[in-house]
């Protein structure tokens, strides 16, 4: 789990050059011996011959041997090996998607990104012994139909509720967050929605479903760009709700969405699921007009001077299509911060207001208020998905195609995050992917074959060793 800071939100530690081997900058021993740095001229070095048994991913063979334990290419091929068959298949269907989670792990978002790692000896012996070509891979890409991502999608999420039950969380938060994934160039279902930074653009509008304690994604759905969410995505929603409560059986289920879960369909779904909520409202005017005319405000921060910079309080409030009492309203005026849509609803004061609608009766309004910051971590996994393992990044026109080649990355991430638990360091396991990988996969091998048994020496890295 990542860290918290005073405020409740997770951030990410800056990791230092110990942890992968390398000595502290000699500067200041170098300075009281008049010392410099001097660098040398590469121009007078000797060159030997060329080494083809480097690998520049030792670490993915430990990675590999995970995957083998934990039964993973088993499961791959019992649910996949039939979408080939036949005398004349040399690319069986599961050791194409082993390839391409290997690739997402090393950091290749790409298909055509295989093509750069068909020289490592060791990514090409994991992969079978050749790496296919890219045309191979984009045709069985587009193997998958409906039924098939249904199945690769339960395979991801069984991945990542798996440290879910290994945790045994009394308390599970669950994020559910749509995000655009801009599109350039045909593809199939591909649509103009909302889309803040590129309008007009033609997108897909993804869901994904991260339990925030394991950071890890139990749910994912590929959406047509003209979608809005609502009413249409309940079913998902209800799938993710049972398969986190089958995980964690005595866990409380909290789940947190932004403004695109202020739908009344959404909230009942959710209650109806026996879990509770924390929803982020849109600023309507009836609601912005409850925070002016309420009268009492909880102060729960204050400046240096005592005077208040975060009041809470709890509004009489609903919409015209609730039931009466069915949700309660916290409204969170501060002054904290600086940034998004600013209102100036009091006069002399500079408060910035945020709405929340819950089903929770248990905890108070301060409480709830703050409870709904942490949900900020899926947006680093969604920024993380889409700039670490390319889920933004879509091969084929096929729409199916597409989702399919979305959940090979997320369970990537997943399979990821739960070898970083269970066989690595504790002080690593909050580390995002790209420490990750600097420290535990992108490791310099040498592979060797002795005695009929492969040998992999690797660099020294002092926290693993």
């Amino acid at each position: 789990m990542k860290p918290i800071d005073s405020k409740g939100s997770p951030f990410t530690q800056k990791v230092r050059r110990s942890a992968l081997g390398a000595p502290r900058a000699p500067g200041r021993k170098w300075q009281q011996g008049g010392n410099r740095v001097k660098r040398p001229d590469p121009t007078r070095w000797a060159r030997g011959a060329a080494a083809t048994n480097l690998s520049a991913v030792g670490g993915l063979a430990e990675f590999g041997a995970f995957c083998r334990t934990e039964g993973i290419d088993e499961q791959l091929s019992k649910q996949f090996g039939a979408m080939k068959t036949g005398s004349g298949v040399v690319y069986p269907m599961d050791a194409q998607l082993r390839l391409l989670i290997d690739a997402a792990v090393v950091g290749i978002p790409r298909v055509f990104g295989l093509e750069g790692m068909a020289s490592d000896p060791l990514f090409t012996l994991l992969a079978g012994g050749a790496i296919p070509s890219i045309d191979t891979v984009y045709r069985d890409l587009q193997r998958f139909e409906p039924d098939t991502v249904e199945r690769l999608e339960k395979l991801m999420s069984e991945q990542g509720l798996a440290l879910v039950r290994d945790a045994g969380l009394k308390q599970l938060t669950l994020d559910i967050d749509p995000t655009v994934m801009e599109l350039f160039g045909g593809k199939q279902y591909a649509g103009v929605g909302y889309n803040p930074r590129y309008r007009g653009r033609r997108s897909y509008q993804p869901v994904i479903a991260r339990v925030a304690e394991t950071d890890t994604v139990i749910g994912a759905r590929l959406r047509p760009g003209n979608t809005t969410f609502g009413q249409a995505d309940v079913e998902d929603i209800e799938w993710w709700l049972d398969r986190a409560r089958q995980a964690a059986p005595s866990a409380l289920i909290t789940v947190r969405i932004d403004r695109a879960g202020d739908a009344l369909p959404v909230l009942e779904a959710i209650d109806r699921k026996g879990a509770l909520f924390v929803v982020k409202m849109t600023q309507t005017l009836n609601l912005l007009q409850a925070a002016v005319a309420q009268q009492h405000w909880q102060t729960i921060d204050e400046d240096a001077d005592g005077k208040p910079i975060a009041q809470v309080a709890e509004l009489s409030f609903k919409r015209n299509d609730w039931r009466p009492g069915q949700f309660r309203v916290i409204a969170l005026r501060d002054r904290h911060r600086d940034n998004g849509r600013q209102l100036s609803l009091w006069p002399g004061l500079d408060y910035s207001v945020r709405f929340y609608v819950t089903n929770d009766r248990i905890h108070s309004p301060e409480e709830i208020a703050l409870s709904y910051d942490p949900r900020a971590g899926i947006e680093t996994l969604i920024r993380e998905g889409k700039h670490a393992f390319g889920i933004g990044k879509m091969p084929c026109y096929s729409f199916d195609a597409n989702e399919a080649a979305m959940l090979i990355k997320l369970l990537a991430h997943n399979l990821l995050r739960r070898w970083v638990v269970n066989r690595l360091p504790p002080q690593v396991h909050h580390w995002r992917a790209s420490w990750i990988r600097k420290l535990a996969i992108h490791v310099p091998a040498r592979l060797l074959r002795s005695s009929r048994q492969w040998i992999l020496r690797l660099a020294p890295r002092p926290m693993l060793n």
